[in-house]
């Protein structure tokens, strides 16, 4: 099928594939909103987490909204983030894959709905500015304001023109004035300080909000600096992502978006940004960051505000970043570094989906296990903090699974090495907390890696035969037992330290005849 031509019509897909809960009676967006989303990451399943539309909202001054709210669009669940990329669950990855090594480029239309009302000059504050959409508060009781969760900020490389699209958190400061948490080696970040060194006042930005869900997918994954996010999208959409000229800025932006803020980011001061609840399951506090001095919204008609919830994990964040980071490590692994016997990575939603990553390799050597732990470690100097490589009977994305590796087929001494040179913005275990953030650097941080594969033949596993959990597995359903929910390991299999002795004596057991056994075993006593 043809992608997704605006959010609205994905909209419709969720609901009638029954993720989507709309919710019609008035709801205050800055204190019942974002938590009553909140209860389906405490309260619920994974896979029963839904999309969430609030139609009638309100603020804390009795403020109502001509628009409405849509929360959890993306990946409350990994059904929906399958319905975002027009896939099968099981198809996420490859889809990614696909994507990474084959992306089409945008195509430059001359109007597009997001600019059915424009506000610039004298009309952006008479309609309002910032305070004309409903932007919710997400940690009601610890935010200091509203925040921008869901914008994809878009800006371009000042030397090249390649695009990036991130998403960067923003704090409602006026109506005219929202932060940009966004540090080195972030892209935009990076894109500010070359326009700073070029001694440029200002760099062009804009914060997209309400676009295709692919959009927001790819703005969340981290892809190599020289990458264009836009081409990317494309590769996902099998299709040109359809970008339209903002009004008073030279960039593009995605046509059918539901709302765009355009401005421009001082490169000569930074500004407080913060506290904000932050994917680490801890509020990050304020530091000096950039901030956006709006020029003009332009927007749809009763616009949809879209937010991520991130915050404690597991949340909407922590499986957007964790699919995401999951893609560009996987194609990194397999085909930069050139590990084909990659069978598959996780990271782990524990860890806010970016810190703590589990790999398996087929029949792995040690020199490939060691190329991958180093690799993934090397990739991103600021996110990962614990790496592990397990060979393929183990189930990455099980952490009982990792952890037997982790506790029968590493020893400490041998197969642990810790790697410096790694930086962090939002781990507290990195600094008390005034240290944390006094200016746009990060603090040195340092990584694990763990090689848990086997180094030699091991015992079988102590689990019964394939066909023997097969059949009892038949026999539990026949009885009408509640459905099995199989982990790996589900059955023993051979790992070559296992005689054709041992072979023969297992089946005589089977066939009731362990007498004989114990009848060799008493002809070969050993007197004391």
């Amino acid at each position: 099928m043809a992608y997704y031509k605006d959010i609205r019509e994905y909209i419709q897909v969720l609901e009638a594939n029954g993720k989507l809960v709309r919710i019609t009676r008035e709801i205050n967006k800055d204190t019942e909103l974002m938590p009553m989303v909140r209860w389906q990451f405490r309260g619920l399943p994974a896979e029963e987490r839904k999309t969430f539309l609030f139609e009638h909202v309100v603020d804390v001054k009795g403020k109502k909204y001509d628009g409405s709210v849509l929360v959890a669009a993306h990946a409350p669940c990994e059904e929906v983030y399958a319905l975002a990329m027009v896939c099968d669950p099981k198809g996420i990855m490859a889809k990614w894959e696909q994507a990474q090594l084959h992306p089409i480029k945008p195509k430059s239309v001359k109007s597009g709905t997001v600019q059915e009302e424009v506000h610039v000059g004298d009309k952006l504050l008479e309609h309002g500015g910032l305070d004309e959409l409903a932007i919710p508060i997400s940690t009601p009781g610890f935010d200091n304001a509203p925040y921008i969760s869901a914008g994809c900020c878009v800006s371009r490389e000042p030397d090249t023109g390649t695009y990036n699209v991130g998403t960067y958190r923003g704090m409602i400061k006026s109506p005219s004035l929202v932060g940009c948490a966004c540090s080195v080696p972030q892209d935009m970040a990076v894109h500010w300080t070359k326009y700073k060194e070029k001694g440029l006042k200002a760099m062009p930005a804009a914060i997209v909000v309400g676009a295709v869900p692919i959009i927001g997918l790819v703005s969340v994954t981290k892809f190599p600096y020289s990458v264009d996010e836009y081409d990317v999208a494309g590769g996902v959409a099998g299709e040109p992502i359809e970008l339209v000229k903002c009004k008073t800025i030279d960039l593009e932006v995605p046509a059918t978006a539901e709302i765009v803020i355009e401005g421009e980011i001082p490169t000569d001061c930074l500004e407080r940004e913060g506290p904000f609840g932050e994917y680490t399951g801890y509020t990050g506090r304020g530091w000096p960051n950039l901030f956006l001095n709006v020029t003009a919204i332009t927007h749809r008609r009763r616009p949809i505000w879209n937010a991520f919830i991130s915050q404690f994990p597991p949340s909407e964040s922590s499986l957007l970043t964790r699919l995401g980071f999951e893609a560009t490590y996987f194609k990194f692994l397999r085909y930069d570094m050139g590990l084909p016997n990659l069978i598959e990575l996780a990271f782990h939603e524990e860890s806010g989906g970016r810190q703590f990553l589990a790999m398996c390799l087929k029949n792995p050597t040690q020199p490939q296990a060691w190329k991958a732990l180093y690799g993934a470690a090397a990739l991103m100097p600021w996110f990962g903090k614990i790496f592990v490589v397990v060979n393929d009977d183990i189930n990455p994305r099980d952490l009982d699974s990792v952890i037997w590796a982790l506790v029968y087929r590493m020893q400490p001494e041998k197969d642990i090495k810790f790697i410096t040179g790694k930086q962090t913005s939002l781990d507290p275990s990195a600094g008390p907390q005034h240290e944390m953030r006094e200016s746009l650097d990060m603090l040195p941080s340092s990584a694990v890696i763990i090689n848990a594969t086997r180094k030699w033949d091991y015992p079988p596993v102590s689990l019964p035969k394939k066909e023997f959990m097969e059949r009892a597995k038949q026999i539990w359903e026949e009885e009408g037992l509640p459905p099995l929910i199989p982990k790996v390991p589900w059955h023993g299999y051979d790992l070559g330290y296992w005689t054709e002795e041992d072979e023969k004596e297992a089946d005589l057991a089977l066939k009731g005849e362990h007498y004989q056994t114990g009848k060799k075993l008493a002809k070969g006593r050993i007197k004391l």
